[in-house]
């Protein structure tokens, strides 16, 4: 049965794209899922493509944004298991350095990167709701390697106490995005995206745009 946009909970990434189109809700979720401050960020691309030269493979990131320091982040909505995900980070962190510096120009103008996957299953096996990785030292895990690049992994099925209440009620939501459980939610968060959400689907032009794809897929 093919859903309508009424339907569609923000793991779906028609809605994640436009939901996070809102650059003070991605900023605010950009704050949750990494727990720093960020000022601002500018108006995110989402479904942007980054073509490589010769026959390398190009890539499509869900949402791509900049803050005000100029730290960049690419945030990913995963639904599949079939896919090789650490490989895929890793694929999608050097596209997005190729992206940012020009032939010739220093190594210093890399900005800072965060890769983001949030996926609807267990990507590891460990239970955890939220998986960080970044390079260290193998004889010395205190020492990292400062290349100032990130992969973070969330999992909406975690069982661990590993976040916060608020967090959790997030995670939940990806998958329940529904009025019931945003009028019963406690966080802020979830009633601002919520809002965006009901927004969306209530909107008469954005439902020819997710028709229109739905019958270009088909």
């Amino acid at each position: 049965m093919e859903k309508t946009i009424q339907t569609l909970n923000l793991s779906d990434d028609f809605l994640f794209a436009k939901v996070m189109a809102d650059s003070e809700i991605c900023r605010r979720i950009l704050e949750k899922i990494l727990k720093i401050s960020i000022k601002e960020v500018s108006v995110p691309s989402t479904q942007r493509t980054i073509e490589l030269l010769f026959e390398g493979k190009g890539v499509r990131l869900d949402v791509y944004v900049n803050d005000d320091l100029g730290t960049v982040y690419n945030i990913e909505m995963q639904c599949s298991k079939k896919r090789n995900l650490p490989k895929r980070a890793r694929y999608y962190a050097g596209s997005i350095d190729l992206d940012l510096i020009a032939a010739g120009e220093d190594y210093t103008k890399l900005k800072k990167s965060f890769v983001i996957f949030i996926c609807t299953f267990d990507p590891f096996q460990d239970k955890r709701h939220i998986y960080s990785f970044e390079n260290r030292c193998l004889e010395n895990l205190t020492l990292t390697l400062g290349d100032e690049t990130a992969k973070i992994f969330l999992n909406t099925r975690g069982e661990l106490e590993d976040v916060d209440e608020e967090m959790l009620e997030f995670l939940a939501y990806i998958e329940d995005t529904t009025d019931r459980f945003a009028e019963q939610a406690k966080s802020p968060l979830i009633r601002q995206i919520h809002q965006r959400v009901t927004q969306i689907r209530q909107s008469r032009e954005m439902e020819v745009e997710y028709m229109t794809l739905m019958q270009r897929d088909r």
